[in-house]
């Protein structure tokens, strides 16, 4: 989807539905050995290389972070599903195919812990309107280890995510 489509999707879901939260389910790379394919992660903040942030007009970077409501919600569901998930910092990247091979590690060493598209949209129209939002994704793809998940591991073993997606939406 990306950004670009993130943002569209979701600010008129914001705006013209009057949707309060929105949870982003997907995909995601993984940046450190202690993560791993087919693990659950929450997004808590999101970096991105995108200049989506730009309509906003903020004089400085702005660092959008997940709803503490939604958190919550994800962390109460998560105990009452006995489904675990790792929770921590992600970036958002426009490009999927990067053409460097290491680019991965510079957002590694600040302890950024996977790559994904859509996030640092979601968060940013979600504070702008004043909603909730929050990204959760299954580790599909390991950049350190070269690790992928199948088409029949994506397809059939990212429902751990699913279920505690739905379980938060209706705690």
């Amino acid at each position: 989807m990306g950004m670009p489509s993130m943002g569209i999707y979701s600010f008129e879901l914001f705006s013209e539905y009057e949707v309060e939260n929105i949870i982003r389910i997907g995909t995601a790379g993984a940046f450190h050995e202690d993560i791993s394919v087919g693990d659950i992660l929450v997004s808590l903040a999101t970096s991105t290389d995108s200049n989506y942030q730009h309509a906003f007009q903020v004089p400085g970077q702005y660092s959008p972070s997940v709803s503490f409501d939604l958190l919550t919600k994800v962390i109460n569901a998560g105990a009452g599903t006995g489904i675990a998930f790792k929770a921590g910092n992600t970036v958002s990247c426009d490009v999927f195919y990067e053409l460097g091979d290491q680019w991965w590690k510079q957002w590694a060493s600040m302890d950024v812990l996977a790559v994904e598209m859509e996030a640092a949209a979601l968060y940013m129209n979600a504070a702008y309107k004043g909603k909730n939002a929050l990204a959760m994704m299954t580790i599909s793809d390991h950049f350190v280890t070269g690790e992928k998940a199948t088409v029949a591991e994506r397809q059939n073993n990212f429902t751990d995510m699913m279920k505690l997606a739905l379980e938060a939406a209706i705690k």
